[in-house]
């Protein structure tokens, strides 16, 4: 499995990275999911999110709006 080196700015406005196993380059959207079980575990867990189904990347613009994280790159390690 390969590893993935997500670059985000946090909450505070700070960049920050995280690495995750992927079988291949995750999209944006499942770069989020991976962001957000990793930051907010309790939120992660929790189906609070209306806009599945209706918007593309609904995990991406919640991430945004609701949260303030911002997935900025994704690379390979």
């Amino acid at each position: 499995m390969q590893k993935w080196q997500v670059t985000f700015v946090d909450d505070h406005g700070v960049q920050s990275v995280e690495d995750f196993d992927c079988e291949q380059e995750p999209t944006l959207e499942r770069a989020a999911q991976l962001v957000r079980a990793k930051l907010l575990p309790v939120s992660a867990e929790l189906d609070l999110n209306d806009l599945d189904g209706r918007i593309e990347a609904p995990t991406l613009k919640s991430l945004k709006e609701q949260n303030s994280i911002q997935i900025l790159r994704i690379t390979p390690i």
